[in-house]
This record gives C-alpha cells, sequence and structure tokens, in this order.
C-alpha cells in the first residue's frame, strides 16, 4: 500500500470512527458533515474526497457493516460443537454492541432499506453456500431455508437485545443463539448430531 492509499484508508478510517461516535450522542438524522469533520480530526475537503454527503457515508456505512456481518459469518463452520458456536455468535454480539449504526438500523424504521439490501446478499451468501450442501440426507432447498431461518432468528434476537439497549449481557445472548443454532438449526442440517 503507498501512502496515499494509506492516508485514504486513515481517513476513511476516521471518518467512518467518528461517524459511529456520533450515533451514541444523537440521532442518524442529525449528524451533520460538520459534526463528522470535528470529530474526526479532519478538514471539510478530505471528507468531501471521501463522501459526497450525509447519505453517502451512510450508505458506505451500510455497505461496511455488511461486509463485516459476511467476513464474520464465512469464518463460521457450523459443527456440534457449543464452544465454536458460542465464540461465533459472541463474536456476532460484540460487533452489534460496538457498532452502534447497526444497533440503529436495528430497531428503526430507517433499517428496513439497510435489510433489504442485506437480504438481497444474504440470499446470494445462502445461494453460494447451498452449492456444496454437506449431507445428502438434505436436499439444497431445504438447506438454503434452513441458512435463511438461522439468518432471520439472530436478527431477531439482536432486534429484541439493541430495542432492549443491550442490558442482557453478550455472553447470554451468544449463549442463547448457539441453543437455538445447535438444537433449533443444526439438527436439521444433517450435520451430525
Amino acid at each position: 500500500m503507498n501512502e496515499q492509499d494509506e492516508r485514504y484508508s486513515t481517513a476513511e478510517d476516521a471518518i467512518f470512527d467518528a461517524f459511529f461516535l456520533l450515533l451514541k450522542e444523537k440521532d442518524l438524522e442529525k449528524v451533520t458533515v460538520s459534526d463528522v469533520i470535528k470529530k474526526a480530526g479532519i478538514v471539510r475537503s478530505t471528507f468531501y474526497n471521501h463522501y459526497e454527503n450525509i447519505p453517502a457515508l451512510m450508505a458506505a456505512a451500510e455497505d461496511k457493516t455488511i461486509a463485516d456481518i459476511f467476513e464474520l459469518m464465512e469464518s463460521f463452520h457450523p459443527q456440534n460443537d457449543k464452544d465454536r458456536c458460542y465464540s461465533y455468535f459472541l463474536a456476532i454480539c460484540n460487533y452489534t454492541k460496538k457498532n452502534p449504526f447497526l444497533a440503529n438500523l436495528l430497531q428503526s424504521p430507517r433499517g428496513d432499506a439497510f435489510f433489504e439490501k442485506a437480504i438481497m446478499m444474504f440470499h446470494k451468501y445462502v445461494t453460494d453456500v447451498t452449492q456444496t450442501v454437506p449431507d445428502a440426507s438434505v436436499d439444497r432447498v431445504t438447506f438454503s431455508y434452513l441458512i435463511a431461518g438461522t439468518i432471520g432468528s439472530n436478527i431477531g434476537v439482536l432486534h429484541k437485545w439493541t430495542a432492549e439497549d443491550f442490558a442482557t449481557p453478550a455472553e447470554k445472548v451468544a449463549d442463547i443463539l448457539s441453543r437455538i443454532f445447535l438444537s433449533g438449526i443444526l439438527p436439521y442440517l444433517g450435520m451430525g448430531i
């Protein structure tokens, strides 16, 4: 990475960090470019080198959040292993808690557009994953619905958790998600329980 690319990446990280910090302080609709540049410690032109306006920054934050979630999903290889499942779901919980943009989307009507975009990407992910069904006793269509059900149940639990302002410890939520997966979904995937 050359020096110019590194500066670009550093400024972009500063913009995202500032945006996420601001979302802990004020409503999404009230965040301004001035707020972001002040919090990020950058000049206005640097912001505009990256984003046209706050809606463009929000779209980029959506894309980054989806990419981060997919990175976590791709690292998870479902097995009948409670510790592995718990570690994965704890990582999802911690990511949700530290990403106020995602937490905000999980509990606001604006989240509908985000989740529509995410669902389209999840659909592609499920299609890719189901190209190699791990057990011949489960057909691809059933497998894809089971994966979709897992995604839906995770979103539902995370929505409840964020709506309750993370009152339940992340470890407890991760344990609940692990139990849902291990006893509710995994047996139907035909993956060795």
